[in-house]
């Protein structure tokens, strides 16, 4: 049996500005703006390599992260693409481009303050 979609993670407009790079807006069913920008998205990468590599920093002692990291160049988006009616996908500038960002992962990844305590807190309830 199909599990029920949860109406607050349905997008009523996705706008993604490539161009200008100022990163992807969701405006919500529930009348929620979400803003992302593009180093947020690449960060917060859902692909298997992604959520490897973070699994893996996270597991480090303490002290053993590099204490002078080279620059990296502030990455940006150099194409996006729908995904069916569920999700999209980012080719970003440094050329990941494996991430598909579903609206209901979106929605839980929002940077504010509201969506963080509403859906990270109930996530992390679940899994415990």
């Amino acid at each position: 049996m199909p599990l029920p979609i949860d109406a607050r993670k349905k997008p009523t407009d996705v706008k993604v500005y490539v161009t200008t790079g100022e990163g992807v807006a969701v405006t919500w069913s529930d009348g929620h703006a979400s803003r992302y920008t593009f180093p947020y998205l690449r960060d917060h990468c859902p692909c298997a390599t992604c959520n490897d590599e973070r699994e893996k920093k996270a597991h480090e002692p303490p002290g053993t992260a590099n204490p002078l990291p080279m620059f990296k160049p502030r990455v940006t988006a150099k194409s996006a693409t729908s995904v069916g009616n569920y999700a999209i996908q980012i080719q970003f500038s440094d050329g990941h481009a494996t991430g598909i960002y579903s609206f209901g992962a979106l929605r839980e990844m929002c940077p504010c303050e509201a969506c963080a305590t509403e859906f990270r807190s109930a996530a992390k309830e679940t899994t415990a």
